[in-house]
C-alpha cells in the first residue's frame, strides 16, 4: 500500500462556477475515498416563508436554481394547487410541459458544453452553447425572459402562447434538430472524447439504486426512473419512454443527456399538437391553503421533490426542497472510488452538479 494523503479539491472548478468541495483521500494518483463539504453558500430560501406570502413564495422558489428555475416554480405552484384543491386548465398544464421541456433542453446543452470544455474540445463547447442560444430566444419569446421564467402561478399559468410563436418554436426545434445530429458526432464517435468517458467513473445499477441516485445520473445506468412518467402538468397526455443505458459509464451519460434532447423536441411537438383551444390560463384561487402535501417533478439534473405545509394564513409554517443534486451527492462520492485523480474534474461534471440548488 502506498503512502495516503488528503487533496482538498475545490471550492473552485476548473470548469464549473460551482463552489463544490471534497476532500480526496488518495494512494498516489488514484482516489480511494471523496468526502464531500455541504453548506458554503447556504441561503435560507426555505426559511423565507416566514416574511413572504404564499403568492410570493413563487418567485422565491424559483431563484433556487436559475437553470432549472421553471421546475422549480412549477413544483411549487403544483403543491399548493393540491393543498388548495385547485384544478388548472388543461391548456395551462400543456404549456407548462412545452416551457418545461424547452427548460431541459437549454440546460442539458449548458451541461454539454461544459462537459467539451471539461474535456479540452473548446470549439465543441461553443457549437453547444450557440445552439442553447436559440432555445434561450424561445424562452425570451414566450416567457419574456431568458432564465427566470416568472410565468408560474398558483392555479395555472400567466401568458399563452399564440400560434405565431407556436410556429416559431417548432420551426426553431427543427433547426436545432439538424444542428445536434452533427454535434452527436463527436460526443460519439471521436476517439479522443470515448477515451475520456468510455469505461470511466462507473457506477452500478445496484449502486445507484441504493445509494437513491436520480435523473440521467440513475438512467445511465440502467434505472429507467423518470417522473415524468407520473403525469404531472401534461404529460398524461404525451407518448415517450425513458432514455436509458447500461454501460453505467461517463460516456452513458453524456448518451443519455444528449438523447433527451431529441426526447424533448418529441415531447414540445406533441404539446403543441395537443394544445387545448379553451383559451383559459388560470383558475382564480380563493382563500389560504391549510394542509399540507408532497409533489415530485423531473427536473433536467433528476427529481425534484417538494413539501409544504400551509395552516390557513398568508405565511406557510414549512416548505422542504430537495434537489436532485443533494440526491446524486452519494453517488459522485461512491463513484469517485478508484479513479485516477486527473479524472475528477470531469468525473464530477457527469453529474450535472447545482450547488447552488443543494444550498437551499
Amino acid at each position: 500500500m502506498g503512502k495516503r494523503s488528503v487533496i482538498p479539491f475545490g471550492p473552485q472548478h476548473p470548469v464549473l462556477p460551482e463552489p463544490i468541495h471534497l476532500d480526496l483521500v488518495v494512494e498516489d494518483e488514484r482516489v480511494i475515498e471523496a468526502i464531500p463539504s455541504i453548506g458554503f453558500i447556504h441561503r435560507g430560501l426555505e426559511g423565507l416563508v416566514k416574511t413572504k406570502d404564499f403568492n410570493t413564495m413563487t418567485y422565491v422558489v424559483e431563484r433556487t436554481c436559475g437553470i432549472c428555475s421553471f421546475q422549480h416554480g412549477m413544483g411549487y405552484c403544483e403543491t399548493l394547487e393540491h393543498i388548495m384543491d385547485v384544478e388548472v386548465p388543461d391548456r395551462a398544464k400543456m404549456l407548462r410541459t412545452i416551457w418545461a421541456e424547452l427548460n431541459r433542453m437549454h440546460s442539458h446543452l449548458l451541461w454539454l458544453g461544459l462537459l467539451a470544455d471539461g474535456f479540452g474540445f473548446e470549439n465543441l463547447f461553443y457549437q453547444c452553447w450557440r445552439i442553447r442560444e436559440k432555445i434561450l430566444d424561445l424562452h425570451e419569446l414566450t416567457a419574456g425572459a431568458r432564465l427566470i421564467f416568472s410565468v408560474n402561478t398558483i392555479g395555472g399559468v400567466k401568458r399563452d402562447i399564440d400560434e405565431d410563436k407556436q410556429r416559431t418554436i417548432l420551426e426553431t426545434l427543427s433547426e436545432v434538430e439538424k444542428e445536434l445530429k452533427v454535434i452527436e458526432k463527436t460526443f460519439f464517435y471521436d476517439y479522443t472524447v470515448e477515451s475520456r468517458l468510455k469505461g470511466v467513473g462507473i457506477l452500478s445499477k445496484e449502486k445507484v439504486h441504493e445509494l437513491g441516485c436520480v435523473g440521467p445520473f440513475a438512467r445511465a445506468s440502467g434505472l429507467a426512473v423518470d417522473l415524468r412518467k407520473l403525469e404531472y402538468a401534461g404529460y398524461s397526455k404525451i407518448d415517450f419512454e425513458p432514455i436509458t443505458s447500461n454501460d453505467c459509464d461517463s460516456y452513458a451519460r453524456c448518451y443519455v443527456r444528449l438523447k433527451e434532447l431529441y426526447q424533448s423536441i418529441d415531447i414540445i411537438r406533441q404539446a403543441i399538437a395537443k394544445l387545448p383551444a379553451d383559451k383559459t390560463l388560470s383558475t382564480p384561487v380563493k382563500g389560504n391553503p391549510k394542509g399540507e402535501f408532497i409533489m415530485r417533478v423531473e427536473q433536467p439534473r433528476g427529481e425534484a421533490f417538494y413539501y409544504a405545509k400551509a395552516n390557513g394564513t398568508p405565511y406557510l409554517d414549512r416548505i422542504r426542497v430537495r434537489t436532485p443534486t443533494f440526491a446524486n451527492i452519494a453517488g459522485l462520492c461512491e463513484m469517485l472510488k478508484n479513479t485516477e485523480l486527473a479524472d475528477v474534474g470531469l468525473l464530477v461534471l457527469t453529474i450535472d452538479p447545482c450547488i447552488s440548488c443543494t444550498e437551499r
